[in-house]
């Protein structure tokens, strides 16, 4: 996912991620918010309790002073604790739990499902006019296939916040199943979508 950093908050946590010594991975976590808004007057009032870490691949500096940051999912985390932001540190922390990314049962079966069932999203997304942009085909292997399909769809926040608390590979497709299963039938019954976001491939501001 590519970033635009421009707050005062995230371009300190950009330099202290920066001058961190060259073999300690530049991550951070990327947590939904589940009630209010980031920033204004109705604020953050409740997080999710699982989150994604996010590592850092690229970055450019902007002649603005900001950054342009390109980042990889590469785990799971639950929040433990929350660390207020404070004069030393302006960006919310947390003491959070690894969750393990497992296989689960059957999740080759799912995966075959999600595979029929996605191919027919795609087509029925591209007959109402919306230019998906979605691959054509996923990872063989079910725990990345889960991760591609799930991010692939789209979704209100709640569902894809579903699909990145299951528990297991297995339990991630036979959720994407059911809700492709949903999204086709929607997409069956429909003669052309609004356009809105689901046209726009923009850079994702901080």
């Amino acid at each position: 996912m590519p970033l635009r950093v421009f707050e005062d908050r995230y371009l300190r946590l950009v330099n202290d991620l920066l001058s961190l010594p060259a073999d300690r991975p530049r991550a951070f976590g990327v947590i939904g918010i589940e009630l209010g808004h980031e920033v204004g007057e109705h604020t953050v009032r409740q997080l999710a309790q699982v989150g994604c870490v996010a590592e850092i691949s690229t970055v450019r500096q902007r002649p603005d002073e900001g950054f342009d940051l390109l980042v990889t999912g590469v785990e799971r985390f639950r929040v433990a604790e929350l660390v207020e932001p404070d004069d030393d540190v302006p960006y919310l922390r947390a003491e959070t739990t690894p969750l393990p990314d497992e296989v689960g049962d059957d999740a080759e079966g799912w995966g075959e499902r999600v595979a029929r069932r996605f191919a027919l999203y795609r087509e029925r997304l591209n007959g109402v006019g919306v230019a998906s942009g979605t691959p054509g085909e996923f990872p063989e292997p079910p725990l990345p296939r889960s991760y591609s399909v799930a991010g692939a769809m789209i979704l209100d926040q709640s569902d894809k916040q579903a699909l990145l608390e299951a528990e297991h590979a297995a339990a991630r497709l036979e959720l994407a199943a059911e809700l492709l299963r949903r999204e086709n039938r929607v997409l069956s019954s429909l003669r052309l979508l609004p356009a809105g976001r689901f046209l726009r491939h923009e850079v994702n501001l901080n």
